[in-house]
């Protein structure tokens, strides 16, 4: 059977490039596939990606900057189809008036399509790694991007 080492075509960042661009749908598919035949590649691959319910990962500072450039729709179409820590950690770092909307706006949003969703998510996924890109947010990756004081 004919075997291919990933790591060394254009490596697993490049993997990761992909991953993080596509749907969130076809990142699952994906990454299933690829378990059957590396697992550990697959784990190395997860590690160093930043997906939506990664924002938990984020300071509170952070959060707050990701958040002055959410359309308030996007974020209740993401926070729609988040898991409750999630939604939480986005409450917190909102005004009191604009957790206020949030909840009133996702109180009254009905059931949604998961492509909508998923493209929210993705929307803010992409913001976060601008600001990341552009140094104005940090995002922890295990210890990689360790603080000194």
């Amino acid at each position: 059977m004919f075997e291919q080492n990933y790591t060394k075509a254009g490596g697993i960042e490049t993997v990761v490039e992909i991953l993080n661009r596509v749907d969130r749908s076809t990142e699952k598919n994906i990454l299933e596939d690829l378990e059957q035949e590396n697992q550990e590649l697959v784990e190395e691959i997860r590690k160093r990606m930043f997906v939506f319910e990664d924002i938990v990962t984020l300071d509170d500072m952070a959060i707050q900057r990701v958040l002055r450039e959410v359309e308030s729709r996007d974020l209740a179409f993401a926070l729609k189809g988040s898991t409750e820590e999630v939604k939480q950690r986005i409450m917190k770092n909102l005004s009191k008036r604009a957790a206020e909307m949030l909840n009133d706006e996702l109180a009254y949003m009905g059931p949604v399509r998961l492509r909508d969703v998923e493209q929210a998510q993705q929307k803010i996924v992409a913001i976060i790694r601008r600001l990341e890109e552009a140094g104005e947010i940090i995002i922890s990756r295990g210890g990689e991007d360790a603080l000194v004081i």
